[in-house]
């Protein structure tokens, strides 16, 4: 659907998914599509073939499942970044799963970690790293990630960064499930707040984010959904 894979799994057929991965401790690069990502990917051959063949991919944004019901691709059930981020971290604390947290500044990290270790006490936080170091070093970072043995790492940089880094650096950190979780970290840490829950069941946190930075998120979500929304007529017409 508009140039990308899809797995139309619910949030529990995820976190399953999830686990078996886990279990087979393969190196596995998980990521969501939302219509910022759809845009660029239609921009970026590059990106397009690092989601694609991705082994799991959700449906991130309340436009995607919109544009599912358009090109009549029935999505069952939306599984934001941050909400399975929340669910994994539950399960580590039931299955002793240990967690690299790298993103963000230090500040965030730090304080995400001490979240974590009071919420999660059987999740084991096993390493941490902000996301503000040289990317020159970047395969110090994936082997400083690789000695830490973790079961998942979740990824805090911003798309296609995070697309892009993991992918390049999946093998040599040799983690079992990687997940790019953007800004996750800032709102487990109280940074920034998510949008309330009636925005969320109305498919309108990209309002709620608009109307805390209106300047900076202007061109992502009014001109960008915009572009998607031409993307979702332009295959629903057939059209090349």
């Amino acid at each position: 659907m508009l140039g990308s894979y899809l797995d139309c799994l619910t949030m529990d057929e995820t976190v399953s998914e999830v686990k078996k991965i886990i279990t087979a401790r393969k190196p596995t690069q998980h990521v969501v599509i939302n219509a910022g990502k759809i845009n660029l990917m239609k921009k970026n051959e590059a990106l397009r073939n690092i989601v694609n063949n991705c082994p799991l991919i959700n449906a991130d944004g309340s436009s995607i499942v919109l544009a599912g019901k358009i090109l009549g691709h029935p999505i069952t059930e939306r599984v934001t970044g941050i909400d399975l981020m929340d669910r994994l971290l539950k399960e580590a604390s039931e299955e002793s799963y240990s967690l690299f947290l790298l993103g963000a500044t230090e500040e965030v990290v730090q304080e995400v970690k001490r979240i974590i270790q009071v919420r999660y006490p059987a999740a084991k936080v096993v390493g941490c790293r902000n996301g503000y170091f040289d990317r020159n070093d970047s395969l110090l970072v994936a082997r400083e990630i690789k000695k830490s043995q973790a079961d998942i790492l979740f990824v805090a940089f911003s798309s296609p960064e995070k697309e892009f880094w993991i992918n390049q650096h999946l093998e040599a950190m040799n983690v079992p499930f990687v997940m790019g979780v953007g800004g996750s970290f800032d709102v487990m840490a109280g940074k920034t707040t998510r949008a309330p829950k009636l925005f969320q069941k109305m498919g309108c946190e990209w309002l709620w984010r608009f109307l805390q930075e209106p300047r900076r998120m202007f061109k992502r979500y009014f001109i960008g959904n915009f572009e998607f929304m031409k993307h979702v007529l332009k295959e629903k017409c057939g059209a090349k």
